[in-house]
């Protein structure tokens, strides 16, 4: 039987990100107030974020095991079915800007190596997207291809794609951020080949499948979690009608 995750577990995971969130636009603002220095400011949130969502865990669900960026690697979680695979914040650098909203919490239940009970919250947005309820699917969009890319990293698999499809390459922060504007209908291809961890994708993945959008490794594969190596370099979240051209285009 393929796995499930229960109503309770989809809640808890879209609590802690929203909560987690919460705290972390609060802190952000504080630290803005004192003039910190953006690095500090990135550092502390982190850590917060990651303290807080690591007790919460601890509290609610005992027995699973947690992977988090921001934490040492228990290797437990290769023994346990449940693992909950966190980023505090993912996109430090958007978070220690003032003004920029384009910064996620991840919070992923993966069981048995699938995410299944997935939120990300966009805490400057003020909303968490959630696997239940999934978010809602979006008008079509007969527009140019809207194609996101790195702020720091060059876009060469993005431009192989704006060369097979078309379209017009935008650029955005965090992982997160930018799955979560292709399931927002904000933008219709994120296709990633510079290299990740499982907590940078695991939760975006799990909204975004929910959502109805295609997603995969950038050879067409499934992503898969809780492995001994969490390196996950890449990823493809866009449209599903856009899936085949981008997949031909990535691997021709």
């Amino acid at each position: 039987m393929p796995p499930t995750a229960t109503a309770a577990d989809h809640a808890l995971a879209g609590r802690a990100a929203t909560e987690a969130g919460r705290l972390l636009v609060t802190l952000r603002a504080d630290l803005f107030d004192k003039g910190q220095h953006p690095m500090h400011t990135g550092d502390a949130g982190d850590r917060q974020a990651h303290l807080f969502l690591v007790d919460l865990l601890a509290r609610e669900v005992p027995d699973d095991a947690v992977l988090s960026e921001e934490g040492r690697d228990d290797l437990r979680r290769l023994e346990v079915d449940r693992v909950w695979i966190i980023d505090p914040v993912d996109g430090t650098r958007e978070f220690s800007e003032a003004g920029r909203s384009d910064w996620a919490v991840h919070v992923a239940l993966t069981i048995r190596g699938e995410a299944i009970a997935c939120a990300v919250a966009l805490p400057a947005r003020g909303m968490t997207l959630t696997t239940e309820p999934a978010p809602a699917s979006r008008p079509p969009y007969d527009g140019e291809p809207r194609i996101l890319v790195s702020r720091s990293r060059p876009p060469h698999q993005a431009r192989i794609v704006q060369d097979a499809i078309g379209g017009r390459l935008i650029p955005m922060g965090s992982a997160g951020a930018k799955a979560m504007a292709v399931v927002l209908g904000e933008a219709d291809v994120y296709a990633h080949a510079g290299g990740q961890y499982e907590w940078d994708n695991a939760a975006p993945a799990g909204v975004a499948a929910a959502a109805g959008l295609h997603v995969s490794r950038l050879d067409g594969s499934p992503l898969r979690y809780n492995r001994p190596d969490p390196w996950l370099p890449d990823l493809l979240i866009c449209r599903p009608d856009l899936a085949d051209p981008v997949l031909r285009a990535v691997n021709g």
